[in-house]
């Protein structure tokens, strides 16, 4: 048992200290995310990625669900979860005309989730809120002259983005009533992108200029959840789920720098303003409900809103549309124990759709589809008792434009998750 042990906290500690590394390579390579926040990360870890996303209605005591924080009091008095995933993507884009592909690597989440008391359970750990990372340019030719005289000159507009924000949070939750339990998260939001637009010409003779926009936020996010069980028989049980995401005004220090350089000179002239309403977090909504059978068949929908057309970015408004998301997912087990290692894996499928958040030109940019299978496999049987388990998961993405001349993007993306899950808080007895 302590061979077992220590080995799967050597895994776990390399996982820890993996995403120093896997952070340098930035999880989105979209042009998508020069709008907004970014590329958007929904909290999911890696019970939820297989499934399309459904967690809202999920109450699983194996593995941590932060998608709905009234969930942490399904886990077990004796039992001690410890989670961290990362994830592989291949993007392959295409605007009619031209074909690109980038591969990336991203952390996702590191979560911890243990008993309180007999009512009330914690969990606290890290997940990513938003990630920026692009870049690309566009060129054109134009004509000037005087007097008779012209020439061409080729003018290229470079545009590149990189940052993100994250989430250090810790949440709680507490039965009210053996069926009924209510939970809430509270995380500290932080981080900081850039965005930069960089105009050159083929003359030398034409001034060039560049500018920088850049944002630091750090601020306080709360989330609410409920849940909601009751059978339906000896063999079915129904779980009802809702959510609700505080939106408030953020902390924000708000940049922009212009860069202007004449007969080799450089001229930069910047601005740095502490504005306390250039960014604004959403009001965000959810309500899930999840069927089970018999503990073995598992099947779930959820439906989320986050009223982004209300918010204001870069102290401006209308640059922002409501996102809503519908997810639907199912997990079959075929035995809960055996002596298989097939028999007792999870299975897992999930399909979603969810509408862009981000304008441009004042339409809306992109809508997104999702499919996902994966499976959960116990590293470790132990009759009768809860095993860490590794989530593995496979996701096509497509990002489908609304708006003519938009990139189309599809994404294939391994999810890899690991959950420690051991009876820590067991007591012994010597006799």
């Amino acid at each position: 048992m302590r061979h077992y042990r220590n080995t799967f906290i050597a895994i776990l500690f390399a996982m820890i200290l993996s995403p120093m590394g896997v952070w340098a390579q930035n999880g989105a390579n979209s042009p998508y995310t020069r709008y907004g926040f970014g590329q958007l990360s929904d909290q999911n870890l890696g019970g939820n990625k297989a499934m399309g996303g459904v967690g809202i209605g999920l109450r699983d005591g194996s593995q941590i669900n932060v998608s709905n924080p009234a969930s942490y009091t399904a886990v077990d008095s004796l039992t001690f979860l410890f989670d961290a995933g990362v994830s592989l993507q291949n993007a392959n884009f295409n605007d009619g005309k031209t074909k690109l592909n980038a591969k990336n690597s991203s952390f996702d989440y590191l979560a911890m989730q243990f008993r309180l008391c007999n009512k009330a359970a914690m969990t606290f750990g890290f997940l990513p809120y938003s990630t920026v990372g692009y870049g690309f340019s566009s060129s054109e030719t134009i004509k000037q002259g005087v007097g008779g005289w012209e020439e061409e000159v080729v003018a290229t507009t470079n545009y590149s983005g990189n940052g993100g924000l994250h989430q250090a949070f810790i949440g709680a939750a507490y039965k009210i009533r053996p069926n009924f339990s209510l939970g809430m998260n509270v995380s500290y939001l932080f981080g900081d992108f850039t965005h930069s637009v960089t105009a050159s010409f083929s003359d030398a003779n034409i001034n060039s200029l560049a500018r920088i926009y850049t944002a630091q936020i750090s601020d306080i996010k709360l989330d609410f959840g409920a849940q909601y069980s009751f059978k339906l028989s000896s063999k079915e049980k129904v779980t009802l789920g809702a959510t609700y995401s505080w939106g408030h005004d953020l902390n924000a220090i708000k940049s922009t720098i212009t860069e202007q350089k004449m007969s080799g000179s450089t001229v930069i002239n910047d601005s740095v303003r502490n504005v306390r309403k250039a960014f604004q977090l959403p009001h965000s909504f959810g309500a899930g409900v999840t069927y089970l059978y018999d503990n073995r068949l598992l099947i779930g929908a959820d439906f989320s809103l986050q009223k982004f057309s209300d918010v204001r970015l870069w102290g401006e408004d209308d640059q922002l549309a409501d996102r809503m998301k519908i997810s639907l997912g199912a997990q079959f087990q075929p035995k809960l124990m055996g002596r298989s290692i097939f028999s007792v894996m999870k299975y897992r499928a999930g399909i979603y759709y969810s509408d862009p958040y981000v304008k441009v030109d004042g339409q809306d940019a992109a809508r997104e589809y999702g499919v996902s299978v994966g499976f959960a496999c116990p590293l470790m049987t132990k009759w009768g008792n809860q095993s860490s388990i590794i989530s593995i998961s496979g996701e096509w993405v497509k990002v489908d434009p609304r708006v003519n001349g938009l990139l189309t993007e599809n994404y294939l993306r391994l999810s890899v998750g690991l959950t420690f899950n051991e009876l820590w808080f067991q007591k012994w007895k010597v006799r």
